[in-house]
């Protein structure tokens, strides 16, 4: 059957609710759908699915026309008493409430709410989108499916009651053509038609469940989701005791029909987002992640090269030199007590700004040396000594007082460390106050210096 004879089957459809609804008249209006549908067997399978389409359009249209000449109806009959919004943005009992001393809306008041209430939404950052005000309500993201659950309900009904009647008919004719040895051509074809229309009932129901199921599930997404604006697709499947393949396929189905009037799906298949905003957000926050990723591989690749290029006894003496500071960052961990750890990190950042500044200029890897002969070697067993005498559980006086000379020790090892960092930036701190005598110089020469704007 072809699209245009569905919709005119479901044009029947609507016309004959709508005069049932205009006549208060629901006697015959079974009969006149079954009448209806009768007609339209001959091309059921071709077109079942977009007649399921048609009931739910023809329904959700008089539904509209029946609450808006019912709104007219009340306006006519309210002598001038009208409803006025009354509530703020995000209450949950605001709506329109019967005014009678009001002949009027606020319109201008409301649109400038509505305005306010935008401006605050967009305002919002994806990471609070869970705390928004419930979405359930919100037209703008969802579709009604009242029309397509009526069109469900009379498909499976119509199919149903047309089966189980044609499946009886059969059945009889079977018994009559047995008890009265009766197959002749005749029989035949009757059980054929009988057959035929048994099929045709088979498949209205089965679209008709099959519209409820899909109705169903989609009212649980969005009771799931919370008043939410996403929702992980494992919890849907959960929820629904369903694999997440099937829960996507699902919503990508409902998100092309419509029905998740601003739905999306991220980009892993993981999340379900109903807005447009979040989604906006969303893309936004993928996007600075990808920029940092893209970062941080330039930036590996960067050192990558400078290691390629890197003298080697540079590298060695670098490395040994991570080892060197994992191990005081180690004993720092297991050693407790404020004071000792202050110390022991001001050692640890002391040296790791030493190996920065070597691994920048080269040039002063002779002056570390003795630093990787001796000091830091002698750090590390001092730390490890000093950690085994703090783990003893009786703290006697030969312990408390060898704790002391360690912590002493490590005092001046802090002192040559800083005085060996300080040592590393003097050609930096030359080639510095030299370029400012020249500068003052020039500066005095042009008369530009303070002494000579104060003559």
């Amino acid at each position: 059957m072809k699209n245009q004879d569905w919709e005119r089957f479901g044009e029947d459809i609507r016309r004959t609710v709508q005069d049932a609804v205009d006549s208060q008249d629901f006697n015959r209006l079974n009969q006149t759908i079954t009448n209806t549908v009768n007609h339209a067997m001959d091309g059921l399978e071709k077109g079942i699915h977009t007649m399921g389409d048609a009931v739910g359009d023809a329904v959700d249209k008089t539904a509209k026309n029946f609450k808006n000449q019912s709104w007219q109806n009340s306006r006519r009959q309210s002598n001038g008493n009208t409803y006025r919004y009354q509530g703020g943005p995000g209450q949950e009992n605001a709506g329109y409430r019967w005014n009678p001393d009001s002949g009027q809306r606020r319109e201008q008041g409301w649109q400038g709410q509505r305005t306010q209430d935008r401006a605050a939404a967009a305002g919002r950052q994806y990471r609070n989108v869970q705390n928004s005000p419930s979405v359930q309500k919100n037209t703008r993201l969802f579709v009604s499916t009242t029309g397509t659950k009526v069109g469900g309900v009379i498909l499976a009904a119509a199919g149903y009651t047309l089966g189980i009647s044609m499946l009886l008919l059969l059945i009889l004719v079977v018994v009559v053509g047995i008890t009265a040895f009766d197959f002749s051509s005749s029989f035949r074809v009757t059980a054929c038609v009988l057959g035929a229309f048994l099929g045709a009932g088979a498949i209205l129901a089965g679209v008709g469940t099959s519209l409820l199921g899909k109705v169903k599930r989609f009212r649980v997404y969005i009771r799931e989701m919370g008043g939410k604006e996403y929702c992980e697709i494992k919890e849907l499947a959960q929820r629904l005791k369903k694999p997440p393949k099937y829960i996507v396929k699902d919503l990508e189905k409902m998100i092309n029909k419509g029905w998740f009037m601003q739905g999306h799906l991220d980009g892993q298949r993981t999340c379900l987002i109903v807005s447009n905003e979040a989604y906006a957000q969303y893309t936004d926050l993928m996007q600075r992640i990808e920029k940092q990723k893209q970062e941080e591989r330039l930036e590996k690749a960067r050192r990558a090269e400078e290691d390629m290029n890197m003298d080697p006894q540079v590298k060695e003496i670098i490395r040994a030199g991570d080892e060197y500071i994992k191990k005081i960052e180690k004993c720092n961990d297991a050693i407790p007590g404020e004071e000792i750890s202050a110390k022991i990190s001001r050692i640890q950042t002391l040296v790791d700004r030493i190996f920065d500044r070597v691994e920048q200029n080269p040039e002063n890897l002779p002056d570390i040396r003795r630093m990787m002969e001796y000091y830091l070697p002698t750090t590390v067993k001092l730390l490890e000594a000093y950690e085994e005498l703090d783990a003893q559980p009786v703290q006697g006086a030969n312990i408390i007082s060898s704790k002391s000379e360690i912590e002493k020790t490590l005092d001046t090892l802090n002192a040559a460390f800083e005085k060996l960092l300080d040592s590393l930036f003097q050609d930096t701190a030359w080639n510095v106050s030299a370029d400012i005598s020249v500068l003052n110089t020039m500066l005095a020469q042009e008369g530009l210096t303070k002494d000579d704007f104060k003559k």
